[in-house]
């Protein structure tokens, strides 16, 4: 018999991330030696029969069609947000409001205000209940890593962060109009689905925040066909067309607290890019280089040589322990079930989780900025405290 406590998960949202998240309840204790073993107790939807077929799917006990409902459950004591980001907020502050512990997919909300009223909930909190926003790249060993260099100083004074995230999956002019193409419901398009990313993994990486940012966005498909039926990242349309309403692509230049320079590049119109989230940091005495499709390497230079590939897999490498022999990679589902395992240590030790979202909000108010400044002719602006 197990000493260990089990508490119960209820998720909200079943789609791409919902998915991924699942997948991450399901495993964590399998690898992860944690006090808290959880139970994936409720899946929350607005359909009775889809959400039982995906609940069966990806293992959930039992269903709730209302999020509401969901919350009030004695046997859930953890709500995981997979909304939407129009929905982030009224739940996250009712579930913190009810005592449960809170992680909210990315980015934290659609505007600053929600955002603000979000944290403002968490900090009302008893101490005891945690609230994160899912930044999933921070648990890439390989970034981890890079950030436990730049703090030991190995590439000394950040000078240059260069980072693009670069997709293609929406080049066809004809893929339907789902609701990541649509403001109301996303807040933003390629800046905040996957803008935010880089934001935060150059901040994390560097341990510094940006403070200003000079930027241009455009949308490149002004219309397209209204979605009949979409899942994840794929979708179905109909004759009837719809005005896209969010950024194809954004690039803007900032400036990090410790002085450094940097850009920013987010597109969902790269050709042959698949997922290539890429970081490349300059600093006084060295440089490290990342690329998400090349996600178990690391690329360091120092010294005034050329760059020595890091193979980011030994078992003194951030969380890579608990998996394989050295040489055998993980992947992008890894990810998650690293962001679960620390928020669970989190819950059990007591200790605030990161990123929290006082960070989250940190990532909207640089996003908020981006969009205010392509608005105004690239004009610079600085990020708000």
């Amino acid at each position: 018999m197990s000493d260990k406590t089990t508490i119960g998960v209820g998720m909200i949202g079943y789609a791409f991330m919902g998915r991924v998240h699942s997948q991450a309840w399901r495993s964590v204790s399998a690898f992860f030696d944690l006090p808290l073993v959880p139970r994936m107790a409720v899946l929350g939807g607005r359909s009775k029969e889809s959400t039982e077929a995906a609940a069966a799917q990806l293992g959930w006990a039992d269903v709730e069609t209302d999020w509401r409902e969901l919350i009030k459950r004695d046997d859930v004591q953890i709500v995981d947000i997979c909304t939407p980001g129009d929905s982030h907020a009224e739940i996250a502050i009712a579930a913190l409001q009810a005592g449960k512990h809170v992680i909210c997919e990315k980015p934290l909300a659609n505007t600053v205000e929600e955002a603000e009223a979000m944290v403002r909930a968490a900090q009302a909190a008893p101490s005891s209940v945690k609230s994160m926003v899912a930044f999933n790249y921070r648990r890439v060993p390989a970034i981890a890593l890079a950030r436990r260099y730049v703090e030991e100083g190995r590439i000394g004074e950040v000078r240059h962060v260069r980072a693009a995230y670069l997709q293609d999956w929406i080049v066809d002019p004809e893929f339907p109009l789902v609701w990541r193409l649509q403001k109301d419901k996303a807040g933003a398009g390629a800046l905040g689905d996957i803008g935010s990313h880089i934001v935060d993994a150059a901040q994390f990486i560097t341990g510094q925040q940006l403070v200003g940012v000079s930027a241009l966005t455009e949308t490149f498909i002004k219309e397209r066909p209204v979605a009949a039926a979409s899942a994840g990242l794929e979708a179905t349309g109909t004759g009837d067309m719809g005005q896209v309403t969010v950024d194809d692509a954004a690039l803007f230049i900032g400036r990090l607290s410790g002085g450094g320079l940097a850009s920013f590049e987010a597109t969902r119109f790269a050709f042959g890019r698949k997922n290539a989230m890429r970081i490349e940091i300059n600093g006084s005495l060295g440089s490290l280089a990342f690329d998400f499709e090349a996600m178990n390497e690391l690329w360091f230079s120092s010294g005034g040589g050329g760059f020595e590939r890091i193979l980011v897999t030994e078992p003194d490498h951030p969380y890579v322990g608990a998996w394989w022999p050295p040489g055998h990679g993980l992947g992008y589902e890894h990810t998650f079930t690293h962001e679960i395992n620390d928020f669970l240590e989190a819950i059990a030790t007591g200790a605030n989780p990161t990123p929290s979202f006082a960070d989250g909000l940190r990532v909207q108010r640089v996003l908020e900025a981006v969009e205010r400044s392509a608005a105004e002719g690239s004009r610079y602006m600085n990020v708000e405290d």
